[in-house]
């Protein structure tokens, strides 16, 4: 039972992006199509659940045991920052075209909040190594449910008469914030 408390939770209740806004970078940046935010959410689910195993694993058997928590921030950047070099390497000889789609936003993974974010919440909420994963992958998936949601919202304004002014950033902006209020309808749900 506590495991889909946690999958439902991560998913529509707290999402990464819409309720607690880690992530909104690729958020706007790559959800101009669905296929490129397929990929994203793709890239990020294997990031955020490789990123959380190895963090949990190098919190529990090395920082905490050395007294080095101070320094938890600094190793977790450095082994995402690893694993999204990795994903850029297979990406770019398994789907060169997702590669080039995804372009600067492959290496933004680095950077994107919720990675790391996902990362120390695991540690925050004291979550096994197997609740810490399937938390990972849910707020993974949770991302990628709003990141595609979003771009097939934006693929539709594109063909909608908007008026001068509020066409691109400024529509998009209206629309996640309307979107994040739908999912504020979840929030009773766990």
């Amino acid at each position: 039972m506590e495991y889909i408390i946690i999958i439902i939770g991560a998913i529509f209740v707290n999402n990464i992006v819409l309720n607690q806004f880690l992530g909104i970078c690729p958020f706007l940046g790559v959800s101009k199509k669905i296929n490129t935010a397929v990929g994203m959410g793709g890239a990020v689910l294997f990031v955020m659940t490789l990123a959380t195993i190895v963090t949990w694993l190098i919190q529990n058997y090395v920082l905490t045991p050395l007294g080095l928590q101070f320094l938890q921030t600094i190793f977790f950047i450095l082994v995402i920052a690893s694993l999204v070099q990795m994903v850029e390497i297979i990406l770019k000889k398994v789907s060169p075209s997702l590669f080039q789609a995804l372009g600067i936003f492959l290496p933004l993974i680095t950077t994107n909040c919720a990675v790391l974010g996902v990362a120390i919440l695991t540690i925050q909420k004291e979550f096994s190594l197997m609740e810490g994963v399937v938390y990972a992958i849910s707020n993974a998936l949770g991302f990628a449910l709003a990141l595609v949601l979003f771009s097939g919202l934006r693929e539709h304004l594109d063909l909608m008469e908007v008026p001068k002014g509020m066409r691109g950033v400024p529509i998009a902006l209206v629309t996640a914030g309307i979107l994040a209020l739908a999912f504020m309808g979840f929030s009773n749900l766990v």
